[in-house]
């Protein structure tokens, strides 16, 4: 899948997408939460919405008997469970944190924890998952520049605003958490490709799991391909077919995309892909990469995508209609979450959603739209 679709830029394009990112993430990580909000204040309020999270991790605990995960890399996969209280004035797409006294009547809160090892997690998975219409999880595997408890009270988040009738699971990865921390993680989800794998095998394998939708997002997409790849490649077709699979601002090379795509091959439904041409954090990760195109920056609009995504089996959606909140076009895939409950109702009557191809999203009346016409003369020399 290698359409050409992003234009080089100027020089001095690059300085202004480097400043916005270093002013968003700094400021934004001014008040990053800290460990101290996995503690467990032992109650909720009336009102309050609670989701159990279960985690598999490749970060080190940072002692033993503790759920605080740090930078580390773990010498084998880490599991837990950690249950986040959701505030009943709760905005979707915000996480409300705690600036001090954690008040659960405003702020998300940790009320509960426990260590598992590889054998409880997958049983209190299938647990809860058979309490959802044909027993579905869902798993988030995070992105560049994350700290542990921003991903879990982030999955936390995304599952009370979608009402997601599936068993969420945290896949963290021992991401730096730094803004010169990119070579880093990359590192890091390299390192975490055989954790992932053995999760998604030990899931699949657990009496009482249905079908598992990974949904990954910026690095954690690379992670994410990569697994899949290894599963393929080692001949464990029947874990690959109880997948859904969503990637959310893929930052892959294009070329790289492609070469993954021939050894996974097609997938039912299709890979999807959630896209925004005007992708800041892209831009730059393109840049520093040598110009290399991003995934996360396809142009839906262009004849060659259209053609390379039906031809690969993949679905792009362009999400650029929603807001992000880090100021870089980067995390859309949260305001998509808080509008997904009409997004299923919308889906129902449109069939399309689960066809290859490429599409916009249309947040004014959340509609999932093909207007983009394979006529003869859009592809001819293309």
């Amino acid at each position: 899948m290698r359409p050409g679709a992003i234009a080089r830029r100027p020089a001095s394009a690059d300085w202004r997408i480097a400043a916005a990112i270093v002013l968003a993430l700094v400021l934004g990580g001014c008040a990053r939460p800290g460990p101290e909000v996995l503690r467990p204040i032992g109650g909720t309020v009336q009102g309050a919405k609670t989701v159990t999270v279960a985690v598999a991790t490749t970060r080190a605990r940072a002692a033993s008997g503790s759920n605080v995960f740090t930078v580390a890399r773990a010498r084998q996969t880490n599991y837990a469970s950690f249950t986040i209280s959701v505030p009943p004035g709760h905005r979707p797409g915000k996480v409300e944190w705690a600036r001090g006294r954690p008040n659960p009547a405003k702020h998300f809160v940790t009320v509960d924890q426990s260590i598992l090892d590889q054998r409880s997690f997958a049983r209190d998975v299938a647990r809860r998952a058979a309490q959802y219409p044909g027993h579905r999880v869902g798993v988030l595997v995070h992105g560049y520049n994350t700290n542990f408890q921003e991903a879990l009270f982030r999955l936390a988040q995304m599952s009370a605003d979608t009402d997601m009738k599936a068993a969420p699971v945290l896949f963290a990865w021992p991401s730096e958490a730094r803004l010169n921390g990119y070579v880093a993680d990359k590192d890091a989800v390299t390192y975490s490709r055989d954790s992932l794998v053995q999760m998604l095998t030990a899931l699949t394998r657990e009496p009482g799991t249905g079908r598992i939708t990974v949904f990954a997002h910026s690095m954690g997409t690379w992670l994410t391909m990569e697994a899949l790849r290894q599963l393929r490649l080692t001949g464990r077709n029947d874990v690959i077919r109880r997948l859904e699979v969503v990637l959310a601002a893929p930052d892959i090379d294009v070329d790289v995309f492609a070469e993954q795509l021939k050894v996974i091959g097609p997938m039912s439904p299709p890979l999807t892909l959630l896209v925004s041409p005007d992708d800041r954090a892209l831009g730059f990760s393109s840049r520093i990469a040598g110009d290399r195109e991003r995934v996360g920056r396809l142009n839906v609009a262009d004849p060659r995508v259209q053609a390379a995504a039906r031809s690969a089996h993949v679905e792009v959606i362009d999400i650029s209609a929603f807001k992000g909140s880090d100021g870089l076009n980067h995390d859309r895939y949260v305001g998509l979450a808080s509008a997904y409950p009409h997004l299923v109702a919308e889906a129902a009557d449109n069939k399309s959603f689960q066809k290859a191809g490429a599409y916009v999203l249309d947040t004014v009346g959340v509609t999932l739209s093909s207007p983009f016409v394979y006529s003869s003369r859009a592809l001819a020399g293309r």
